[in-house]
């Protein structure tokens, strides 16, 4: 007779929040999101005798594989990140680069920039400020999407009110075992970074960040899970 295995609870939530899994519930609400995008790119390519020019802050080649996107005609597609890799498609660029300062970047030299949960990793309220402002200069639409603060299960750390505890908390908790995607991380200088590096984002701060947008919640049941900033 066979061995059984026992998923513990933090294996099955790591199991549902997969999003390179193709059956995860986490894969699943992100190809949903993923389609109000494809919209606004079929929109623009209405409008354009030429490929769609697309800057995605914080992508990479295998996200754009996944959604058959890697080697389209039609549309373009910068991918920035801390860094560069190898794309294999000729409508896929990589370049490194730090999302608060794009400078090499002339004014609206895209159509459209794309970016999926990366604002909240820049640590600060600042940083994330400097974001929003390279997003809205770079093209004339755009589609940012981020984790909503109050929603009670923190998404990289896959623990409910995790991101309410104080720092000093996480950090203790990080350092003796694995929460989510991250840890266990002896090191309390290691921990420190890993706790601070994820800045979740209110309502009102994604407004502010994005004054010409129109805000879109994601729900799950009553619930607002996340957020998408759609200037369009």
């Amino acid at each position: 007779m066979g061995a059984t295995t026992t998923l513990r609870p933090g294996d099955v939530l790591r199991k549902l929040a997969d999003a390179g899994s193709e059956g995860s519930f986490s894969n699943s609400r992100r190809s949903q999101r993923f389609a109000a995008f494809t919209r606004l790119v079929e929109d623009l390519r209405g409008e354009l005798d030429r490929p769609v020019r697309i800057l995605d802050i914080g992508g990479t080649v295998s996200f754009w594989e996944k959604r058959g996107w890697a080697g389209r005609e039609d549309v373009e597609i910068v991918l920035v990140n801390l860094d560069e890799e190898e794309t294999g498609y000729a409508n896929l660029q990589s370049r490194a680069g730090d999302a608060t300062d794009l400078g090499e970047l002339p004014d609206g030299s895209f159509d459209i920039v794309f970016s999926n949960s990366v604002i909240e990793h820049l640590q600060s309220y600042d940083r994330q400020i400097a974001m929003a402002r390279e997003v809205r200069r770079l093209a004339p639409v755009y589609w940012v999407q981020t984790p909503n603060f109050w929603f009670p299960v923190e998404p990289h750390f896959l623990t409910p009110a995790w991101h309410w505890l104080p720092v000093r908390t996480r950090v203790a908790l990080l350092r003796r075992r694995r929460w989510g995607w991250r840890g266990p991380c002896p090191d309390p200088a290691e921990a420190n970074e890993l706790v601070r590096e994820i800045r979740l984002m209110r309502r009102n701060e994604v407004r502010r960040l994005f004054p010409d947008a129109t805000l879109q919640p994601e729900k799950l049941g009553p619930l607002v899970k996340s957020f998408v900033a759609v200037r369009s």
